[in-house]
């Protein structure tokens, strides 16, 4: 039952996200630069210059079923998605304390960033905000974004994939406000 209550409280959250479209395949990447769970300083366009692709997905939290088997797939067909050239980055708003559950819960290896002030969800245009109630509802099931994120914004990010070519153009999209429907790694790799 408390599954199954998860399940309608986490459908709500996808539908908080409406306003958001998403950048269209074709669209030039915007270029970030960030540091990773590692360390790593990342360049979007530096990462172009030595990779044939940038795989850029957007997660919620550690918190997120949904996320981590996305992630978990990611992680086992990584070999795949190197192999051809990509380099993988998941972004997500939680603190670098979640982002290490998220690692512990996934064995990810590629690099996982923070998104300080939402600057990559904003330019990716999905970005949106969690109304009072659905907060109030996710604190009753034990998500405590405040605590997960590190601060009273309450923001997510619509679950989505961009794969970007080294020329900087997005080449394919996956942007589904369905916070259950994820890329498959098959469709990302049909186009690396």
């Amino acid at each position: 039952m408390k599954k199954y209550l998860y399940t309608i409280l986490l459908m709500g959250l996808s539908l908080a996200g409406w306003a958001q479209s998403g950048l269209k395949k074709g669209a030039e990447a915007p270029n970030f630069t960030v540091v990773d769970n590692s360390g790593k300083t990342l360049d979007l366009g530096t990462l172009l210059k030595t990779h044939k692709a940038v795989v850029l997905f957007f997660y919620r939290g550690q918190w997120c079923p949904y996320c981590n088997k996305h992630i978990k797939q990611l992680q086992d067909s990584l070999q795949l998605l190197t192999g051809k050239g990509a380099y993988v980055i998941g972004v997500t708003p939680e603190t670098i304390e979640n982002i290490n559950k998220t690692v512990d819960k996934t064995h990810a290896s590629f690099s996982l960033v923070h998104d300080d002030g939402y600057q990559i969800m904003k330019a990716y245009d999905v970005k949106y905000t969690v109304d009072d109630a659905l907060n109030a509802k996710l604190k009753g099931y034990g998500v405590d974004l405040e605590k997960n994120n590190g601060n009273t914004d309450h923001v997510l990010p619509v679950p989505a994939t961009y794969v970007i070519d080294h020329s900087g153009k997005i080449i394919f999209v996956h942007f589904d406000k369905d916070y259950t429907k994820r890329a498959s790694v098959s469709d990302i790799i049909k186009v690396l």
